[in-house]
C-alpha cells in the first residue's frame, strides 16, 4: 500500500491538485459512502487506515509495509473505536485525523520538492480557503454561513421545495433567488453572495450556478445533485429528500 504515491506532483497547483482529489475521496468515505465505510471498519479486523486518493477515491486498508513507507501513512487502526463512541463522534475523530494526514503529504510533497516559504505560504493558503473535513462531516462549515446571513438563508429554506422541481438547467438555487425579483435588488444581491458561500455536504465544494443543487429536508445541508447521484428530474418526484447520511441514520439501530 503505497497512499497512492503513483505520481509525483512537483509544483504548487500539481500538489494542490493531490490534496483536492485525495480531500474529495475522503470526505466522500464519511459522508455519501458512510453506510460502506462503516462496514469496512471492523474493530474484528487489523489495524486499518482510510486513504484518499488523487482521483478522488478512498479506501480502507491496512498500512504500507515498508518502513519508512513513501508517503506520510494515515491515522491507524480507526476501526477499533468504531463501536466504543457514537457514530457521529467516530466519524469526526477519523475526520480530524484525515485532516492530519492530507496536511502531512501535501507538505511532504513540497519539503522533497523544495518549495520556498512563498511556495509552502501559497500553498497553505489555497489548503486553508477549503473548508477541513471535519467541518463538512460535523456540517460546522454550513452553520458558519447560516451565522452569517440567517435572513437570506431561512428565505432559501422556505423555497427549497420548489427549488428542488426547478428547471434542469438551473442550478438549485437559482429558484429561490429569482422569487425575490420583486423585493430589493440589494437582498437578491447578498443572497447571491451567500450561495457562493454554500458548501457541498458531500465534497465540500462552493456552490457554481450552472450546476444542480438538492438540499436535505432532514439535516438542510445541501449536495450537488451528482455527489449524491440525483438528477433533475428524478428531484421532480421527490417530496421529502433524505441525504445519504441521514437516510443511513434511519435504517441502522
Amino acid at each position: 500500500m503505497d497512499g497512492g504515491g503513483t505520481y509525483n506532483p512537483r509544483t504548487v497547483e500539481e500538489v494542490f491538485r493531490d490534496f483536492k482529489g485525495r480531500r474529495a475521496g475522503m470526505i466522500k468515505a464519511l459522508t455519501t459512502d458512510v453506510e460502506e465505510f462503516y462496514q469496512q471498519c471492523d474493530p474484528e479486523k487489523e489495524n486499518l487506515c482510510l486513504y484518499g486518493f488523487p482521483s478522488e477515491q478512498w479506501e480502507v486498508n491496512l498500512p504500507a509495509e515498508e518502513v519508512p513507507p513513501e508517503l506520510p501513512e494515515p491515522a491507524l487502526g480507526i476501526n477499533f473505536a468504531r463501536d466504543g463512541m457514537q457514530e457521529k463522534d467516530w466519524l469526526s475523530l477519523v475526520a480530524v485525523h484525515s485532516d492530519a494526514w492530507l496536511l502531512s503529504v501535501a507538505f511532504y510533497f513540497g519539503a522533497r520538492f523544495g518549495f520556498d516559504k512563498a511556495d509552502r505560504k501559497r500553498l497553505f493558503n489555497m489548503i486553508n480557503d477549503l473548508p477541513t473535513i471535519f467541518e463538512v462531516v460535523t456540517g460546522s462549515a454550513k452553520k458558519q454561513v447560516k451565522e452569517r446571513s440567517s435572513n437570506s438563508n431561512h428565505g432559501g429554506n422556505k423555497s427549497k421545495s420548489n427549488s428542488k422541481r426547478g428547471s434542469e438547467s438551473q442550478g438549485k438555487y437559482s429558484k429561490p433567488v429569482q422569487s425575490k425579483d420583486e423585493e430589493e435588488e440589494g437582498l437578491e444581491e447578498e443572497d447571491e453572495e451567500e450561495h457562493g458561500e454554500t458548501l457541498c455536504g458531500a465534497c465540500g465544494e462552493n456552490y457554481a450556478s450552472d450546476e444542480f443543487w438538492i438540499c436535505c429536508d432532514i439535516c438542510e445541508k445541501w449536495f450537488h445533485g451528482k455527489c449524491v447521484k440525483i438528477t433533475p428530474a428524478r428531484a421532480e418526484h421527490i417530496k421529502q429528500y433524505k441525504c445519504p447520511s441521514c437516510s443511513n441514520k434511519r435504517v441502522r439501530p
